[in-house]
């Protein structure tokens, strides 16, 4: 495809793309009993649907956490954007445009907080042992971009994603669609914590694709959903999960309270949402942190507030390169991703599963209440 074409192509996805995925949109979550399985009426598929890309997780069964990777076997070109606060990365500098490296072979999303960054070096490791890495000497030396999350307090502290949890992740990963919600980084995700843990609901890990009709541009999205604030369906604007009421049967609404004064209870750093775009169209470092940049607007549609003291929120952007003989529209790439990322932080959270022994309600049991 010609540029001017894969140009034009972009232009028109408001109009015969996205809108008709958006004018699917459903009734307030808390509804109907019919909703409760719609993850249909999102936007379907998985990153893994980008050519190059290969998804693995790995849950540890002692306690709610775990890892996610994406493999880029053969290399993709990576840039980054840290927006929240409270980050927990590994390697982000290397991905800056003025410096030297332009490929990454792994990208790691991991619970655990700061001990957690231990995972990326089992990818380490399966990547060495593969071989794949850049070649120095007699050997290779693998690029493994990490970001963490916060999820210590769920569960036993001392139990997180260690060197083999990654190495694990590695060995499960696959071209096949993934398991969302409770599963790898988004195993101990909680959301909705600006009142306190008592108050919270479980995150937990999402993924979508959208491919451009009428061309074979491919745009994923992949998140560990762990923020502060509540989480809104992008299509509805409403609180699908969050900050619990007194009661436990609804929602407080976290801006609405701060705006009318309450004296919320001062959050801690027990948060971050982080995850990662990717394209099969090729880009350079710079141009795929502007589309990094761009992602965190899916962010602000689907989490609010976001981007706070408390948050560490990373999203990492990879492009493969597969789709050859194109330039590409930075600005129509990264308004995609904005739009995917946004529908991948709602399914994590409706695909997510309640933790009652650390009384975390999920929005499945919200519908159920409604239904009954």
């Amino acid at each position: 495809m010609d540029r001017r074409n894969f140009t034009k192509s972009l232009i028109g996805l408001g109009a015969a793309g996205v809108g008709t995925v958006m004018s699917a949109g459903m009734a307030n979550a808390a509804q109907t009993k019919e909703t409760a399985m719609e993850l249909t009426a999102l936007l379907g598929g998985s990153i893994v649907d980008v050519p190059g890309i290969k998804l693995g997780h790995h849950t540890l069964s002692t306690r709610p956490t775990g890892c996610s990777v994406l493999l880029c076997e053969e290399g993709a070109t990576a840039g980054v954007d840290v927006r929240g606060s409270a980050p927990g990365t590994r390697e982000t500098d290397l991905l800056d445009p003025i410096n030297m490296v332009d490929r990454v072979h792994a990208v790691m999303l991991s619970g655990g907080s700061a001990y957690g960054l231990d995972a990326a070096s089992g990818v380490m490791r399966y990547l060495e042992e593969n071989k794949i890495g850049f070649k120095i000497g007699n050997g290779v030396v693998p690029i493994v971009p990490a970001a963490i999350l916060m999820d210590l307090g769920v569960g036993d502290f001392s139990i997180r994603p260690d060197a083999e949890a990654g190495y694990q992740a590695c060995l499960a990963a696959n071209t096949t669609e993934s398991a969302e919600g409770n599963v790898g980084a988004g195993a101990g995700a909680t959301v909705g914590k600006m009142f306190g843990p008592d108050f919270s609901m479980k995150g937990g890990l999402g993924t979508a694709s959208y491919k451009v009709p009428g061309t074979e541009v491919v745009v994923g999205a992949i998140v560990a959903v762990n923020a502060v604030g509540d989480v809104y369906d992008p299509r509805t604007n409403q609180i699908i999960a969050g900050a619990r009421n007194e009661d436990g049967n609804g929602f407080r609404d976290t801006v609405g309270a701060i705006m009318n004064g309450r004296n919320v209870v001062k959050a801690v750093g027990a948060n971050t949402t982080i995850g990662a775009i990717a394209t099969n169209v090729p880009f350079n470092k710079a141009q795929l942190k502007k589309i990094a940049e761009m992602a965190h607007d899916g962010f602000a549609r689907s989490i609010n507030p976001i981007h706070t003291m408390s948050d560490g929120d990373t999203i990492f952007a990879l492009s493969t390169g597969k789709l050859e003989g194109v330039e590409g529209n930075v600005t129509s790439i990264g308004t995609i991703a904005a739009f995917v990322m946004a529908q991948a932080v709602a399914r994590a959270v409706m695909a997510a599963e309640s933790l009652n022994e650390y009384n975390l309600p999920a929005w499945r049991d919200y519908v159920a209440k409604a239904s009954n």
